[in-house]
């Protein structure tokens, strides 16, 4: 893989794990009744869906084998996933001390 594509995947993953934590916290300010603006809100939202529909399509066009893309998709979704949890459980964890 060139160094061009290593990039690019990198640079989707980032951005990915940023709006993942973006639209996670929004959802937990809307619950608690912390205000978010929709405007924010919907851009969190279509930065999610704009970084996986971006690796989609690095994906589609590589000429990795079809094991390879699957490993990478895997984990760019696994990875998001990790970093809403990651922050979820922060958060839980100040709620906690707070109430303490």
């Amino acid at each position: 893989m060139l160094l061009n594509e290593k990039g690019y995947y990198f640079t989707v993953l980032m951005y990915g794990l940023f709006a993942a934590v973006s639209v996670q916290k929004c959802v937990r300010d809307r619950l608690e009744g912390i205000f978010v603006t929709d405007i924010y809100y919907g851009i969190c939202w279509f930065s999610t869906v704009l970084s996986i529909c971006l690796l989609v399509v690095g994906l589609w066009n590589a000429t990795l084998l079809p094991s390879e893309k699957g490993f990478y998709a895997f984990a760019f979704l696994l990875s998001m996933f990790g970093a809403i949890a990651v922050q979820k459980n922060i958060r839980d964890a100040q709620g906690t001390l707070k109430n303490k």
